[in-house]
């Protein structure tokens, strides 16, 4: 029995031994023996285009900055869109350390040397105040390092313009001709042909299309559906039903609220209420008009009662004199007292409001001693005039008289002889 000894590193003679001048087959086809295992060789399967390549390229070989800021710089290079430098450079943090093959803190300083160098430009974390929340924050290459990369051109002074002489045509259309070609050469320098250096982390960060639209907040007049079972979706769904109807959801629900409590299903009964042909809207403009009737007649009963509280006690008269109003000391009743009546009237209802009407439109106004003087005046003459004449003569009693005693006395026996009696 032979035992055998398991292998020790470091000892000779384990590997087999290829001389310079044969040829190894490590293609996939060529499999080691039994009890070995394949050496499996991948590499990264992006092409590149060669703008970003080149601009790699001098990233990697930049001199002034530390090795681990060349290789964030290179992975940013990599990364940044080539038809617009400056512009936010999406990538994540894992994304970028794994490419510039560095630790997290490793990383976080290298960018701290790229700023301090004037390479890149962080800004600081935006927030979106609405919703309360805090977004990415981005990278920017500078102007520098764009020009660095060669992503961006150098800026190109003004060139000097070219004296045209009048007698030369020649020197003219030469110098034209060279400006059209430089126009012409500048133009395809700025064109690229190759816009992003990785599209996948585009769209790992843009997941909104791939996403269901969030709704936005339910009016407020709409929330109550949510106690009778609604849902946000579904509430937004009815809304659009609603307008294609010709309908606003909001004058349904309010115009049938009561019964939609009531409902057994109210989502359905709903519905059916937006494919009828009943005006929710005019309902909902005449209830509110009764509502603001009523509350103006409220607003209006109150005015006139504060405005007697004032008035308690003082008299007023009317534009012709003919009348004359005293409000009582509580404020409780008003006397109207005519001209042509001996006695007053009292008035009922609700007079405060024609009181204050009547106050209002200077129909009636405060009375000044001459008033009150002028309509006693006249309320003695019409008194006296509606009296008869009495003159101081002795009555006579002529035989109508006597004829019409003698019918009543006898009308007096007949009904009542002790009364007949007495008379």
């Amino acid at each position: 029995m032979s035992i055998a000894q398991h292998f020790v590193a470091g000892e000779v003679g384990l590997r087999p031994h290829f001389p310079e001048t044969e040829t190894v087959d490590v293609s996939p086809a060529s499999q080691a023996t039994d009890g070995s295992d394949a050496i499996a060789l991948s590499s990264d399967s992006v092409n590149l285009p060669w703008v970003i390549l080149r601009a790699v390229h001098r990233a990697s070989r930049l001199d002034g900055i530390p090795a681990r800021a060349r290789s964030v710089l290179a992975a940013l290079a990599r990364t940044v869109d080539a038809s617009n430098p400056y512009g936010h450079i999406y990538a994540r943090r894992e994304l970028l350390t794994e490419r510039s093959m560095q630790s997290e803190r490793t990383f976080y300083r290298s960018l701290d040397d790229l700023e301090t160098a004037g390479l890149i430009a962080r800004p600081p974390q935006r927030r979106y105040v609405q919703a309360g929340l805090f977004g990415r924050a981005y990278l920017h290459l500078t102007e520098r390092a764009a020009i660095i990369l060669g992503l961006a051109t150098e800026p190109i002074p003004a060139a000097q313009p070219v004296e045209a002489k009048a007698d030369s045509v020649d020197s003219s259309s030469t110098n034209a001709g060279v400006q059209q070609a430089g126009t012409t050469a500048a133009e395809a320098f700025s064109y690229r042909s190759a816009n992003l250096a990785d599209g996948g982390i585009y769209r790992n960060l843009f997941p909104t299309s791939l996403q269901k639209r969030q709704p936005g907040q339910v009016p407020l007049d709409l929330q109550r559906l949510r106690s009778l079972g609604f849902r946000d979706y579904l509430i937004f769904k009815l809304m659009r039903e609603a307008r294609e109807q010709g309908k606003r959801l909001s004058d349904v629900v309010e115009a049938t609220w009561e019964h939609l409590q009531k409902a057994k299903r109210p989502i359905c009964y709903l519905r059916a209420l937006l494919t009828s042909t009943a005006d929710f809207s005019f309902q909902i403009r005449a209830r509110h008009a009764e509502q603001n009737a009523a509350r103006a007649a409220v607003e209006d009963q109150q005015a006139a009662e504060s405005l007697v509280r004032e008035v308690a006690g003082l008299s007023f008269v009317d534009a012709t004199g003919e009348r004359k109003l005293v409000v009582d000391a509580d404020g409780l009743s008003l006397s109207v007292y005519n001209a042509e009546e001996g006695v007053a009237r009292r008035e009922a209802g609700q007079w405060q409001l024609r009181f204050a009407k009547a106050l209002r439109n200077g129909q009636i106004r405060p009375a000044q001693p001459d008033d009150l003087e002028a309509f006693a005046q006249g309320r003695r003459q019409a008194t006296s005039s509606a009296l008869p004449h009495i003159v101081d003569t002795p009555r006579i009693a002529t035989e109508a008289v006597t004829d019409n005693l003698a019918l009543l006395k006898g009308a007096l026996r007949r009904f009542s002889p002790a009364l007949s009696r007495a008379v």
